[in-house]
């Protein structure tokens, strides 16, 4: 009987145990939202300027306000200084906050909010300065060669035709070079407007030797170097091209077949590389698009690689092979680098533009996967000599992103398709794609469902 009153016992106890340890829960605990700002200053004028942010996490409750708090002379705002009260979050998660009433050449100091019943939250500082004097910043838009009707014929201005071209490029003496993509053709633009092949036979190939003979297959990025060289980005071929001012035209990097190899030019393989740029010891910098990955091409032609993984992804970081640590792009497009070696990409699958500085820290300059109303799928980028650069956007618009990070419209709008000559949101584009400008500040676009390449002008007007 002892051991049947002991076992019975055990069995009691053992089941209260069970019953104890199944009513617990995991205590909830009440949060504040998670926000970002937006990463740049969108059109400031003397008086005001425009800013956001993205909420990335409600919280344990309901957002009941949110917008952007600044201040002149607090450089961690908070809502009891100045703030904007936007329309509250609902069923979107970014917000965009106009500031008025700001006093001309003076340094603010911006960061978004969210409250909800369980506190304020706030996204990073973004610091800027209004203008001193009374200055719209926007573009004047004119059509430089082709038409919107797609052909494959020379000639001057609008009389030329271009099929969907999409790479262009700049010379030190003001040619235009255009990746005539479905015509299979490099063509040159004289600043007279004048238009001539020299490269290419407008057939789909891989051929090198003399220009009138080579064939190249969907070609996009350009990039002109010092000597003259035309650097062609053979997207369908998965090499780079080099055509010499004598009209030769030859692999410098890349084996044909769709890869990732480093090394020799003629073991090297990329994937469908989409932009080049060089810098000013003969580097190319290579956007390889479906490898998503950014990779450099000495003179000599050795291929290494510089950032990203094969996998699409949104990492920022400082590159380091050795612990494993490469950050992450997805379908970088165009790519450009400073006169200090700084790559900026446009990375077209993360609505982002991204910074690799020659230590290899990753970092977004503007965009990003939560920002595509800042940004909606960049697919070209270039510089000027003063480190302003300039984007095209898919979604219609030519814009200007200051060394300062502000950022202009300077023409189209988003999500307008059409294709219209004029200044500013009356300007209208079809999927624009690269971009390049000239020494005296000329924007030149190839405007692909255009067929046509456009000449944008920056005006700033008093």
């Amino acid at each position: 009987m002892k051991t049947r009153l002991l076992s019975a016992t055990l069995f009691i106890s053992f089941s209260v145990l069970l019953l104890t340890t199944s009513c617990k829960k995991t205590p909830v605990v009440n949060s504040a939202p998670s926000l970002t700002t937006t990463d740049v200053i969108l059109d400031v004028t003397t008086t005001s300027a425009q800013s956001g942010g993205t909420v990335t996490n409600t919280g344990t409750s309901a957002i009941t306000a949110n917008g952007v708090c600044y201040s002149s002379t607090n450089q961690t705002p908070t809502v009891d200084n100045a703030k904007t009260t936007d329309p509250v979050i609902s069923t979107s998660y970014t917000f965009v906050s106009n500031l008025s009433g700001l006093t001309a050449g003076t340094t603010y100091y911006v960061r978004a909010y969210a409250t909800n019943a369980y506190g304020t939250s706030y996204g990073s500082v973004v610091k800027f300065t209004t203008s001193s004097t009374v200055v719209t910043v926007t573009g004047a838009v004119t059509t430089f060669a082709g038409s919107t009707t797609s052909g494959y014929s020379d000639g001057t201005g609008t009389g030329a035709q271009f099929n969907s071209p999409q790479g262009i490029a700049v010379d030190a003496q003001g040619n235009v070079y255009v990746s005539d993509t479905f015509n299979n053709a490099i063509r040159k633009i004289t600043p007279a407007g004048v238009v001539t092949t020299i490269a290419g036979t407008g057939i789909a190939g891989y051929t090198d030797g003399p220009a009138a003979a080579a064939q190249f297959y969907a070609p996009q990025g350009l990039a002109v170097d010092t000597k003259g060289d035309v650097f062609v980005a053979d997207y369908g071929n998965n090499v780079i091209r080099e055509i010499t001012p004598a009209g030769m035209v030859s692999t410098f990097a890349g084996n044909g077949t769709a890869g990732y190899v480093n090394g020799a030019a003629t073991v090297a393989e990329f994937n469908s590389p989409a932009g080049v740029a060089v810098d000013a010891s003969g580097n190319l910098f290579v956007a390889d698009h479906n490898n998503n990955v950014i990779r450099k091409i000495t003179s000599a032609g050795v291929v290494s690689y510089v950032a990203g993984t094969l996998t699409a992804g949104y990492v920022n970081a400082t590159v380091n092979t050795t612990t494993g640590v490469y950050g992450a792009f997805n379908n970088p497009n165009g790519i450009v680098v400073d006169a200090t070696g700084n790559l900026f990409v446009a990375d077209l699958g993360n609505n982002a533009i991204r910074e690799i500085t020659p230590a290899g820290v990753i970092t977004t300059v503007a965009g990003g996967t939560v920002q595509s109303a800042v940004l909606g799928y960049p697919a070209g980028i270039c510089i000027d000599h003063s480190g302003n650069l300039f984007i095209t956007d898919e979604s219609g618009r030519i814009l200007e992103l200051t060394s300062a990070k502000v950022l202009y419209v300077l023409a189209g709008a988003s999500n307008v398709t059409g294709f219209a000559d004029g200044t500013g949101t009356t300007a209208q584009f079809n999927t624009p794609q690269g971009i390049a400008v000239d020494g005296s500040g000329n924007i030149y676009v190839a405007d692909y469902n255009n067929n046509s390449i456009r000449k944008v002008v920056v005006q700033d007007l008093n």
